[in-house]
């Protein structure tokens, strides 16, 4: 992957204003989850690596959309399991730690990377690592106020708050300063999923997206 496919990547990151976290995902459903999902605005797929079959999976959705869906790898713990994403077709990869090793497997690859932090200390050491942006995990716990308290100094770091994002909260991480923000089971309900009510899933997504527009528009 080229220096301009990298940045181009973070841009459709950042473009989809939400990142879709697929834990437990069903590979059966998956694309139709992941098409469920594209049609409501969110266009940025993270397949957890702790998923049974994870690499299948990032291969199958990888090789089914286009420039429409970016795929990526989450839960990444390590430099062995990020290569593995990587030749499967991972766009990018996710961390709820840093690992420097992590990090530089993926500057190896020239491949989008953000490890997760807590602190001012840990973000600014991830990004002199070579990271894109940082994942603020877990964003429940901490609060938009954190997010916005680490901005003050750190404005120059692109972070993504994860865990406990919801339709209710999103507008107040992008306002505190979110790049985009990450959310799991408040995007993909597994219900739905379990009942292939995909066009449920499309409306929730929707929902997201339309919050994210307007808050970055406010």
């Amino acid at each position: 992957m080229s220096s301009s496919d990298r940045q181009r990547n973070l841009e459709r990151i950042v473009d989809s204003g939400v990142v879709a976290v697929m834990r437990g995902a069903d590979a059966d459903s998956l694309i139709q989850t992941a098409e469920a999902l594209e049609r409501g605005g969110v266009s940025a797929i993270e397949i957890t690596a702790d998923n049974p079959g994870a690499m299948e999976m990032i291969r199958d959705v990888s090789g089914a959309f286009g420039d429409e869906v970016i795929v990526g790898a989450g839960t990444v713990l390590d430099s062995e399991t990020a290569r593995s994403t990587l030749l499967a077709g991972a766009e990018f990869v996710v961390g709820p730690n840093f690992e420097p090793e992590v990090v530089e497997t993926c500057n190896r690859y020239n491949t989008v990377v953000a490890p997760g932090i807590m602190t001012p200390t840990e973000a600014v050491r991830a990004m002199e690592a070579g990271s894109d942006f940082v994942k603020v995990f877990p964003a429940s716990t901490l609060g938009p106020g954190h997010l916005s308290s680490m901005k003050g100094p750190l404005g120059q770091i692109p972070m993504m708050p994860t865990g406990g994002v919801d339709v209710d909260n999103a507008a107040d991480f992008i306002e505190a300063g979110a790049m985009v923000v990450g959310a799991g089971s408040a995007l993909v309900d597994g219900d739905a999923v379990a009942n292939e009510d995909f066009d449920a899933i499309t409306e929730q997504a929707q929902r997201f997206s339309d919050v994210i527009d307007d808050a970055r528009d406010s």
